[in-house]
């Protein structure tokens, strides 16, 4: 494969042509944040509304579980940049191992994730209990499901492996990792 098979050919988006991949994922990635935003800031006013009430909520959560996610799908996007390296070099069998690799990790987040839920559903706690468990089922739902639809991206370029496809799967993939890395400390550790 020749070195010009991996150069990007200009897309003529302006200001958005310097940003990594297709042009459109980063109108849905800024679109996602303005909405993920929306909902931290509703969480945040309604936290302030109901300070005892979201204290209680947040000292029944597994914080550590949540840690572990973290850890887990930060993972993952070290695994979706090494991709993209490998991609930008034409390693496309590398970029694949890398993506599969973020793939897997998506998923223990899902499976931890799911794990947490199950936890909480066990002891009674539901999407009506509170104004936090409401607002804390609807984020991290939200958001869980962004995890899928990155899982489900990333398996979609990872056939072909090109520069573009990999870059607009990752740049994705790192905004689901941006929005947990926020909401992390938000829902589970600010008091």
């Amino acid at each position: 494969m020749s070195t010009t098979d991996c150069e990007q050919q200009g897309t003529g988006w302006g200001i958005l042509e310097d940003l990594p991949g297709d042009p459109m994922i980063w109108v849905l990635i800024f679109s996602e944040l303005v909405a993920f935003g929306l909902f931290l800031g509703a969480f945040t006013v309604a936290r302030a509304i109901h300070p005892a009430v979201f204290a209680t909520g947040q000292a029944v959560l597994d914080s550590n579980l949540a840690g572990l996610n973290t850890v887990v799908l930060v993972t993952s996007g070290w695994a979706a940049a090494r991709a993209t390296k490998a991609a930008r070099t034409c390693e496309k069998q590398a970029s694949r191992r890398w993506l599969l690799t973020a793939m897997a990790l998506g998923g223990l987040f899902i499976a931890i994730k799911l794990t947490e839920y199950a936890e909480e559903i066990g002891r009674g706690i539901g999407l009506e209990t509170s104004p936090f468990f409401t607002l804390y089922f609807l984020l991290t739902g939200f958001h869980l499901l962004h995890v899928c639809l990155g899982i489900v991206i990333l398996a979609v370029v990872c056939r072909r492996a090109d520069i573009s496809g990999v870059e607009t799967g990752a740049a994705f993939w790192h905004m689901v990792d941006l929005v947990w890395i926020v909401m992390f400390p938000i829902l589970y550790l600010l008091r």
